[in-house]
């Protein structure tokens, strides 16, 4: 049987993105990200570290130390916004590549209600599905959303970036509107912190999911028990090249 073309192969791709593919069939190994993404994933996840222990370090008298990592606290104050820039512009790149395929779908509400068999393991009682789950949906979005709220609220609060911003905008650089985005500022950063854990420990505890950002593959056995919809989709599509 001839291979599908590229063309029909983006037709038909509703559970997966260009560079999910088989990567072999013995034993069966599963191309679950590009060298470009999984490079993507690791930039936007080292910015939120570095952003998150700077963060800190303003955050309280107590955390002050915490500027010792960058140099003290003029440069921890310096770098802060421009790592933050270097977020959204790397998760804008995670965002492009994966926002379709986390469109919520009928699936995810069955699989919410049946949370229980998920954290059980109980995998033959929940519905067969793509590329992600809605608990890795959820993530994305709240990642999303977190993130541009924090870079409009860091953009108030460090204005003097910004040698026009009073004449563009002088009420939002006034102390009044500061104080408020610095509060949203925070508390968005504390629910980034929340959501940043929950995908770390998702991603353990899912045992075999942190090899798909390591080596970019998974398992044929994984990718059937956690993402069949997404297995068949590529199996449909036939073998493209050995594993690396």
């Amino acid at each position: 049987m001839s291979r599908p073309s590229k063309k029909m192969a983006r037709e038909h791709r509703l559970y997966s993105m260009p560079g999910d593919e088989l990567a072999s069939r013995k034993p069966v190994v599963v191309r679950r990200y590009r060298g470009f993404t999984r490079i993507n994933h690791w930039i936007t996840a080292a910015c939120m570290i570095l952003l998150l222990l700077s963060g800190f370090a303003f955050f309280h008298p107590s955390l002050y130390w915490l500027t010792g990592l960058f140099g003290g606290g003029q440069t921890t104050r310096w770098l802060h916004p421009i790592i933050g820039l270097v977020l959204v512009v790397s998760f804008f790149g995670l965002f492009v590549q994966m926002w379709r395929l986390n469109l919520p779908v009928r699936e995810d509400a069955e699989w919410s209600r049946k949370i229980g068999d998920v954290i059980r393991g109980n995998e033959e009682n929940l519905p067969e599905l793509g590329k992600y789950n809605a608990g890795q949906k959820l993530v994305f979005w709240a990642m999303a959303g977190l993130i541009l709220i924090m870079v409009v609220s860091g953009v108030i609060i460090w204005e003097q970036y910004i040698p026009l911003w009073r004449d563009f905008a002088p009420g939002l650089a006034s102390i009044p509107a500061r104080q408020v985005a610095v509060i949203v500022h925070a508390a968005a950063a504390f629910c980034s912190v929340l959501v940043f854990v929950i995908h770390v420990y998702a991603a353990i505890w899912t045992r075999g999911t942190i090899r798909a950002m390591t080596r970019g593959t998974v398992t044929g056995g994984w990718a059937f028990r956690h993402h069949r919809k997404w297995l068949r989709e590529l199996a449909g599509r036939g073998t493209t090249r050995p594993a690396e």
